[in-house]
């Protein structure tokens, strides 16, 4: 009796399956905008073919920093404090820069009480990127507004919101960071292209992802509802991404399209829908990012990318080794230096 053999999964240029990316079920909201953002990050890292051991994943506290569970099962991960996460990455990517970094925040964590160490991480470039899960409410405590929720947005209560929103976005240009963009949980064909490049990045990328909350903003008057993105998102290019190892053309029309070659040799493709956009212009990118917010538009794609700019790893001339593994003659000055130093503070 002829018997069949299962065909082997699929794998990617590492010789791993898509399953050694997953991680733990989701305990999130059925819907949350959060569990498309993890899918698509395992999407990029299978894709991109990334060590899942050669990854650390960093979070702060709320609805957003749970979702590292929720992917990379074989990464490092670290739950730190409500708006601390910057602190503990920078360490971290200090200790160890051989390692690919991934924080996760939310709007809550990054621009309310983790707003100063969000300024300095971006000022700074350092090599991680940077999600911000962003619902314009805080899930964990019954839906009160944050600080990205629009003028004019209504909550499930009825209560209107009168104050300014922080736009990260543009923050984020005007502090520093060199990869900057904002994309829509609902749109698997941008977002993972931006993530892709994102991992190609040797800078701090700064992804602020629209993430509707389906319990507490998901519902007539939310600024930050499937509804509100699905009318008022307006792409400002169009996002390709070609990895170093793969030979592939997009098609483009010639002439339209702005090419950025990324540090590991990979490209960037991004096809011109917003006028004639440079990304490469940060005045440029805070200018159209004010007159959306003024439009009642909510621009989407990258916004600003800077690829020659060093990066903080890079200024303090690390080593490449982790400092951990750094022998003792190595990281301890020896006692005529020592000497020298004393001499000289006398």
């Amino acid at each position: 009796m002829a018997t069949t053999t299962a065909p082997a999964p699929k794998v990617n240029r590492i010789g791993l399956p898509v399953v050694d990316y997953r991680g733990s079920k989701t305990t999130l909201c059925a819907g949350c905008g959060h569990n498309a953002i993890s899918e698509r990050i395992i999407d990029a890292f299978y894709e991109m073919g990334v060590q899942p051991e050669r990854v650390m994943k960093l979070s702060g506290i709320g609805c957003s920093s749970k979702s590292p569970a929720y992917f990379l099962s074989r990464s490092h991960g670290f739950n730190s404090v409500h708006g601390r996460m910057p602190s503990v990455a920078t360490g971290a990517i200090l200790a160890n820069q051989t390692m690919q970094a991934i924080g996760v925040s939310g709007d809550g964590d990054t621009a309310s009480i983790g707003m100063g160490q969000f300024a300095h991480l971006m000022r700074r470039n350092l090599p991680l990127i940077y999600i911000i899960e962003d619902n314009g409410v805080y899930g964990l405590t019954k839906g009160q507004f944050s600080a990205t929720a629009d003028i004019g947005s209504k909550l499930k209560t009825g209560v209107i919101n009168d104050l300014p929103a922080i736009d990260t976005c543009a923050l984020a240009v005007q502090l520093g960071a060199t990869f900057v963009g904002r994309s829509f949980s609902g749109d698997k064909k941008q977002l993972l292209a931006m993530l892709k490049a994102a991992i190609a990045h040797k800078g701090t990328v700064m992804l602020d992802v629209i993430s509707p909350c389906v319990t507490f903003n998901d519902h007539e008057g939310s600024t930050k509802s499937y509804k509100y993105m699905q009318e008022h998102e307006e792409a400002i290019s169009e996002v390709g991404f070609v990895p170093f190892f793969e030979d592939i053309a997009i098609d483009y029309d010639a002439g339209s399209t702005y090419d950025v070659t990324m540090h590991d040799g990979s490209h960037l493709r991004l096809r011109k829908l917003h006028e004639d956009y440079n990304p490469s212009d940060r005045v440029a990118a805070v200018k159209a990012l004010m007159e959306a917010h003024h439009n009642g538009e909510v621009l989407t794609g990258v916004f600003y990318i800077d690829t020659e700019k060093p990066s903080f790893t890079g200024l303090l001339n690390l080593v490449d080794e982790p400092l951990a593994t750094l022998p003792q003659e190595r990281t301890r000055p020896s006692k005529q230096v020592l000497s020298e130093i004393m001499a000289k503070l006398t």
